[in-house]
Parts: C-alpha cells; sequence; structure tokens
C-alpha cells in the first residue's frame, strides 16, 4: 500500500499546477483591466498614488502599457482596443463587464444549482429592472457591442456565398456593423437595419446612409420583407420557446428559399473554452445559453428549414445559414 502511495505521489509531482494556477489569477487580471480602463488609464490618465503606480506597472507586465523613460504608454494592443475614442474601441464593453457581469458572476453557483439569471440576487429588483434597461438599450452597452461586431462581422459576412439574395434585413443590429460588414462584401445588397428607437438614434452615428434604418420590434411588429433576415447575438439569450416562435415568425414572413443568417458563438466538444464560458455567461444574466450546431440545427428544422449550413469562422462570432 505504501508502494502504490508513493507512485501516486511520484506520479502528481509529474503535474504541473500552473494551468490552476492561471485560472485562479483569472479573475485579477480581468479586475485590473476593468479598472484601469474605468480610470482613464489607456485615455492618458494618471491619477496619483502608490496604488495607482501598482496599477501600471502591473499593466505593463499585461502587455498593455509599455514605459518610455518615466512615463507610461499605450502599446498597440491598448491604443487599437482600449482607448475609448478608437473607433475599434472596447470600452463599452469593458465597463458592462466591470459594473454589470462582473456582479453577477459572483453567484454563479446559486445559477449552477438553481437556475435562473442572477439580477434580483445581485442588485435587488428595481436595481435589476434598471440593469435590464441599460443591457437592452444603454449606449455603454450598445458601443461594447460595436466593438465586438467589428471583430466578427467581416469574417461572419464572407463565411458563406451570399450573392444571390437582394435584400437583407438585420434583426436587432444595433449600430450596423453586420449589414454594413454584408454591404462592404455585396454592394447590390439592400441592407436594412431593425432595431429600437433608441438603438436606431445610435446606429445613425455609426452607420450614417449606408443602410437603412428602421426603428421597430422585431418580435412583435410585422416584419419588412426580405429574401434574408440576419439575427446576430439574438438566439442566445432566449428560452426554446421563444426561439420557436421568432424561428416560425421568419419561416413564414420569407418567400420560397430565403435564409436566414444566425451568428452566435457554436459549441464545440474540441473547443475552443470562450464558447462555454460564455454559456455559462448567459446562464447568470439571462434566460439563454449557447448551442452546437445540431442544436440550433433541430431547432431550425422544427421551423420548417430545409437546408441548414454552419460555419467556424476562426472569430468570436460563427454562422448558420438556414433556407426556407
Amino acid at each position: 500500500m505504501n508502494a502504490i502511495d508513493r507512485n501516486d505521489d511520484a506520479s502528481l509531482a509529474d503535474v504541473s499546477a500552473e494551468p490552476i494556477l492561471q485560472l485562479i489569477d483569472g479573475f485579477r487580471r480581468s479586475k485590473t483591466l476593468f479598472a484601469a480602463a474605468r480610470l482613464g488609464i489607456f485615455d492618458g490618465q494618471r491619477p496619483e498614488g502608490d496604488g495607482v503606480q501598482r496599477l501600471l506597472e502591473t499593466c505593463v507586465v499585461l502587455g498593455l502599457l509599455k514605459k518610455q523613460g518615466r512615463e507610461y504608454v499605450n502599446t498597440r494592443l491598448a491604443d487599437q482596443y482600449l482607448r475609448r475614442s478608437s473607433p475599434q474601441s472596447l470600452y463599452g464593453y469593458i465597463e458592462h463587464s466591470n459594473s454589470v457581469l462582473y456582479p453577477l458572476w459572483a453567484h454563479l453557483e446559486n445559477a449552477v444549482l438553481d437556475g435562473g439569471n442572477r439580477w434580483r440576487q445581485t442588485f435587488g429588483a428595481e436595481a435589476a429592472a434598471a440593469s435590464r434597461r441599460q443591457l437592452h438599450g444603454g449606449e455603454g452597452f450598445l458601443r461594447g457591442m460595436h466593438g465586438l461586431g467589428l471583430l466578427s462581422s467581416l469574417a461572419v459576412a464572407a463565411a458563406f456565398d451570399l450573392s444571390r439574395y437582394e435584400r437583407l434585413v438585420d434583426l436587432g443590429g444595433a449600430t450596423g456593423h453586420l449589414a454594413l460588414a454584408v454591404k462592404e462584401r455585396y454592394p447590390k445588397i439592400e441592407a436594412i437595419v431593425l432595431d429600437l428607437p433608441p438603438v436606431i438614434e445610435l446606429a445613425r452615428q455609426h452607420a450614417g446612409d449606408r443602410v437603412q434604418l428602421v426603428a421597430g420590434d422585431f418580435l412583435n411588429d410585422p416584419l419588412p420583407a426580405a429574401d434574408l433576415f440576419a439575427l446576430g447575438r439574438i438566439l442566445h439569450s432566449r428560452r426554446e420557446d421563444e426561439i420557436r416562435k421568432l424561428l416560425a415568425k421568419l419561416h413564414d414572413a420569407l418567400p420560397p428559399d430565403g435564409s436566414i443568417l444566425i451568428v452566435e458563438t457554436l459549441l464545440r466538444e474540441d473547443g475552443p473554452a470562450h464558447g462555454y464560458l460564455q454559456s455559462l455567461n448567459m446562464l447568470v444574466c439571462t434566460d439563454g445559453r449557447e448551442r452546437t450546431l445540431q442544436e440550433y440545427s433541430r431547432l431550425l428544422f422544427e421551423a420548417g428549414f430545409k437546408k441548414i449550413c454552419g460555419k467556424i469562422t476562426g472569430v468570436p462570432l460563427d454562422a448558420i445559414l438556414a433556407t426556407k
């Protein structure tokens, strides 16, 4: 028995603890980024104090800042994605992660065991309602979604041959990043963004007159005519009964051979971990989840779609094209 115990100890000694230590450190890295962004570090603000100095030094080690003499300046990475005035800034999503998602994730255990999102537990009933309004129409959140969208939309637009379509309506298209990417690749397609009135006002700042902007509620209002509907990051936040109802509505609205372009992170057994972490994120902050291509296909077939094709894009969001 002792010999077996020694052999087990020897085998354990060969396994590095580094992956576990990196996981333990993960929230510290995130919070360092969140704090530096909120304090304006990447926008040139430099509060004083020992704590600030420690924060600056840590940002250097993380590759977000570099030291030039006594000055700390942005790396190219931070200048492109963390500076608030950058066209590709992720600041809005970082701030949303800091103020909304980070507190929600503190109750992950409750979400796992009890089910259901953690808005009420985290913020209380009134704060939860305010936070939900921010989530669905807050300017900071939408600017964050714009930054995230820029990372994926060009690849999504290139995932399938869309040249046969004449009119794209991007449902819940936010700032229009996907519609603009499709329009850039297929100039002959008429591109329309349909979203709630406050969102459309913000979309004008990004899209201008390059695509048509229409205020409306795609869940409850009649849909504009189209032979291609797009759903970007819409289905993953909804329950299956809501998805079935929406897919049926889209199927009925499409002409023969019309299609829907679904833009979501597709779960795969071989990873990456991002999709599964995002599914946990949906657990704590919505009633939805991330899904595999097979799970989406089942819902699409049930709604009457005949031809379904999925593409792994190599960027944060993947694509599914489903044809009536």
